[in-house]
């Protein structure tokens, strides 16, 4: 029989060592929990960051997927299949952008939307190969989206990346308006960052990329990766600011696990492609898709987007008092089922405490604990995670202090 202990020790010899893994081996899931080869079982406020938004072993989304599998699961797109078209005219409805391209992650979604701003102004005759982007903002790993990601930690070991690049502050709406010129082909924002820190971007900041935008002509790029889809309980952030993006990248929940994401275009910029522009041997395959529909059902049908909408109050509410009973708290950010809890020191300790407690919470940017739930999760588990998390604190740091 394999253990924890095997399974570790394998991945160490075989596997490249990038993942700094927490010590625990999962076998199984079942809604908003998993469990360990022990069958102990742990409250999961990860959802395998922000993906299993159905949670664990949902029965519509196991059943499609069976389904599928036993008809057709790969195509290429050579071919015609009938799901890919079905789900980009969901999401068109969805988001308002007529267009998609399906790939498999979101830093693909990302490196998607920064080639068809350069090939828009290509097509216009008057190339524009700049890009300004946020500090404190993540787009991705590959070399695209990581030239438009701020953190010199992720950047400085794969120098040179691609040029051209201004960040700004994440709230100077002046500094974003001088660096936006003639020579910008797109602003990139996240509406709420994720990995920077869940920090929403202001009215005030957004007004300034639109102003931006329409005074020099430049594309928004919108990466709702994270934050989008549901997330927060509206099916993208983008319009609740008043952006108006030109191109989207989105994906995470999308395939609820199944790996799918997206490119969404407004049809300027679509009408910039070509053929061969551009394209994803598994991007958009019937497994994916049937996946996506899935989540789609649920979200918009189903009546998960609201369901969100309402534990995530009832979320803010029990954050709010968490933060009051433990002063080294600084802030609560976020909305909907996406929250970080901003600290006066390192988060780390919180991990381990955390597991221990049979919690999972993720943390970002060193100093907050992030928390993306799956979409399903209750009132009354949340109320559980919220006991947890005021242990782990607790076990953590202290009391007040």
């Amino acid at each position: 029989m394999t253990t924890a202990t095997d399974v570790i020790a394998i991945e160490k010899d075989h596997l490249l060592q990038v993942y700094r893994r927490g010590s625990v081996v999962f076998e199984r899931g079942r809604g908003c929990r998993l469990f360990d080869a022990d069958g102990r079982s742990y409250l999961d406020l990860i959802s395998g960051v922000g993906v299993a938004a159905l949670g664990h072993a949902h029965p519509r989304l196991a059943a499609a997927i069976s389904a599928q599998a036993q008809e057709l699961l790969h195509t290429s797109n050579l071919f015609f299949h009938p799901l890919q078209g079905e789900l980009a005219a969901r999401l068109s409805t969805l988001s308002g952008l007529p267009r998609a391209f399906f790939c498999n992650s979101g830093t693909e979604a990302v490196e998607a939307s920064l080639k068809f701003a350069r090939r828009y102004w290509h097509t216009q005759g008057h190339p524009r190969p700049g890009f300004v982007a946020l500090e404190h903002s993540f787009h991705g790993r590959t070399m695209g989206s990581l030239s438009v990601t701020w953190d010199d930690h992720y950047r400085a070991p794969f120098a040179p990346l691609i040029p051209d690049v201004t960040f700004v502050p994440a709230d100077d709406p002046a500094a974003l308006a001088a660096a936006v010129t003639e020579r910008t082909g797109a602003v990139i924002v996240e509406p709420i960052q994720g990995e920077g820190g869940v920090r929403p971007i202001s009215a005030a900041m957004a007004a300034a990329i639109n102003d931006a935008c329409s005074r020099t002509g430049a594309l928004l790029i919108a990466d709702e990766v994270q934050c989008g889809l549901g997330r927060t309980g509206r099916a993208f952030c983008s319009p609740s600011l008043g952006l108006r993006p030109d191109l989207m990248a989105i994906g995470k929940s999308l395939g609820a696990g199944v790996p799918i994401a997206a490119t969404l275009f407004s049809d300027r910029v679509a009408a910039a492609a070509a053929f061969g522009d551009h394209g994803s041997t598994y991007g958009g395959n019937l497994l994916a898709c049937r996946a996506a529909l899935v989540f789609l059902e649920e979200l918009v049908d189903n009546g998960l987007m609201a369901h969100v909408a309402k534990v995530g109050a009832h979320a803010e509410a029990r954050l709010h008092a968490l933060a009051a009973r433990h002063p080294y708290i600084r802030a609560v950010r976020g909305a909907g089922l996406m929250w970080g809890l901003e600290l006066d020191r390192p988060a780390a300790p919180i991990l381990d405490a955390a597991l221990q407690q049979g919690l999972l919470v993720n943390r970002t940017a060193e100093t907050v604990i992030r928390l993306l739930p799956p979409y399903i999760i209750t009132a009354a588990e949340i109320d559980e995670a919220m006991g947890l998390l005021d242990a782990a604190l607790t076990a953590a740091f202290g009391g007040r202090q």
